[in-house]
């Protein structure tokens, strides 16, 4: 929270255009061109980053793929790791979120900016519409976001186990899979500090289809992790 306050005091001048900007996108998003929406959330991140004392490090952004129609699958640290993917990428996408942070303030507008869906995971029902309605949209180009944890990690840079079912837009829409390792996002909003804070953004190398071709959704979730717990590793390391 106080890092949020930091942020705001940081761009007050700023804050009443873009809340305005904000609502009025996430109002009107289905009649605005995501490339527009996107590069206002970008803007803003820009300046809330700076503002809030983060500095996003980037690795691999050549790993992003060139032609749309793909799915990140990131380490999932808490509330902040969306906001630091739109600084690193350039590249529009949309997000499945649990429906419990469907209503937080600003995250609620970013959301509705980028029409991202929201899973109930104790509705198998409606977690299986909103698997087909993402694989049929990554199948007509659009790029998405999902975190196979199904929740944020507790425990820092610590990863969690990964669940084969987040998976299964991909296996189905036969689109690339983009390992995203976070590390340190966690510091931004899920502690009561203001100390500056690195976070590292590492987009590894793309699984494609025909390489997972055939897999097991369980054991495309291994190989993701592994990767992920391994660069995190390495990384940490370094440090």
């Amino acid at each position: 929270m106080k890092r949020i306050i930091l942020m705001v005091l940081y761009n007050i001048v700023f804050v009443p255009w873009w809340w305005y900007q904000l609502c009025s996108y996430a109002k009107h998003t289905d009649e605005i061109p995501m490339v527009k929406k996107y590069a206002l959330l970008k803007k803003i991140t820009l300046h809330a980053n700076k503002g809030g004392r983060v500095k996003i490090d980037v690795y691999g952004k050549e790993n992003i793929p060139s032609e749309n129609g793909f799915i990140f699958f990131p380490n999932h640290q808490g509330l902040f790791d969306v906001l630091s993917i739109i600084e690193a990428c350039d590249t529009p996408f949309s997000v499945v979120a649990k429906i419990e942070v469907k209503d937080i303030l600003f995250l609620k507008q970013v959301f509705a900016i980028l029409k991202a869906k929201f899973m109930d995971r104790d509705n198998v029902r409606q977690s299986l519409k909103i698997i087909q309605e993402v694989t049929e949209e990554v199948k007509e180009g659009k790029n998405y976001l999902i975190f196979p944890e199904g929740t944020r990690s507790k425990k820092g840079n610590e990863v969690g186990d990964f669940k084969g079912g987040s998976f299964k837009s991909a296996i189905n829409a036969k689109c690339p899979i983009v390992p995203v390792a976070m590390l340190n996002a966690y510091q931004a909003f899920d502690t009561n500090s203001i100390r500056p804070v690195t976070v590292q953004v590492h987009f590894l190398k793309p699984i494609s289809y025909e390489e997972y071709q055939g897999m097991k959704s369980t054991e495309i979730a291994k190989l993701v992790r592994g990767q992920i717990v391994d660069t995190i590793e390495k990384s940490l390391k370094k440090d």
